[in-house]
């Protein structure tokens, strides 16, 4: 009988501890994730970015020659990424893919020019860096007119300035939250266990005794909730790396790393911390109050 009744409070107790042990590891994975998107924000933001291009189009003189000086002085720049010349082939070819194969019937010579294509680098795409950009483009003799999606640039700036500001308030709000379920959660099964602090106490175990083995038992929780966690966003992140490789790429590995070592981390600290408090409030306690 008495080892009946010993089996279910262990099932019991194992199966509470699961609970927590499951509880802490989402939460902990909400974190995490929110962390891998602000450690990575910067590369994703960039990426967008860099997509923008500049279209440097010559005058209809200027030939392949004149592009390439060009080209050569404009890598030399800080504010270039990358410089793709377009021959009046390319961009015949690419004007027939647009307005027919027969487009051309009508002029005696050819009217497409050589154009430059120019990837600007992420810290310059703004729309006053652009258009310092675009009078330094129009100082050269051989450039004729400078072409960029401005509308694009604007809306790019406000809406990651947006986003920006937006995340950094649903981490700020969402690391609250997950301190005070895993302090909660913790709380309660420190709470279950208050009448063996109280016996412990009546024996004469100090503060320190009695806290300990509660602590250790944090911290092994803590340890595993926030292995659950990183499993949990590795397959996250490998359900990303499916569906969007290519911003999945753009991930540093590094970063990535930290993230999950820092979320492990934080669920120890959270259990350690939120253990020790409630055990030291719950030693305080007399017997009456124990029941309520």
């Amino acid at each position: 009988m008495a080892r009946n009744e010993s089996n279910i409070l262990y099932r019991r107790l194992l199966r509470s501890y699961f609970s927590s042990v499951i509880s802490i590891s989402l939460v902990l994975f909400l974190v995490g994730m929110a962390g891998v998107l602000i450690v990575n924000a910067r590369s994703v933001s960039n990426y967008f970015k860099e997509n923008i291009t500049v279209s440097a189009i010559l005058t209809p003189e200027a030939d392949e020659a004149d592009a390439s000086a060009l080209a050569d002085s404009l890598e030399r720049t800080g504010y270039v990424r990358d410089v793709r010349i377009i021959s009046k082939e390319e961009g015949t070819d690419e004007m027939k893919e647009i307005l027919g194969d027969d487009f051309m019937d009508v002029f005696e010579v050819n009217p497409i020019p050589v154009s430059l294509e120019l990837q600007i680098a992420a810290g310059y795409i703004s729309t006053d860096s652009l258009a310092v950009i675009e009078e330094s483009l129009y100082a050269w003799p051989a450039v004729d007119e400078v072409v960029y999606q401005q509308s694009l640039v604007e809306l790019l700036e406000a809406n990651l300035e947006r986003i920006g500001l937006v995340t950094g308030v649903f981490v700020l709000l969402l690391l609250f939250i997950s301190v005070v379920l895993i302090n909660n959660t913790v709380r309660l099964n420190v709470y279950a266990k208050r009448f063996t602090i109280h016996t412990m106490r009546l024996v004469g175990a100090t503060k320190g005794f009695i806290t300990r083995p509660f602590v250790g038992q944090a911290f092994f929780q803590g340890l595993i909730s926030g292995a659950i966690a990183d499993v949990f966003i590795l397959g996250a992140l490998y359900l990303i790396r499916n569906e969007f490789y290519q911003l999945f790429s753009l991930f540093d590995a590094m970063l990535l790393g930290a993230v999950m070592a820092a979320t492990v981390v934080l669920g120890m600290l959270i259990c350690m911390i939120s253990t020790s408090a409630g055990v030291r409030s719950l030693i305080s306690l007399n017997r009456s109050e124990l029941y309520y």
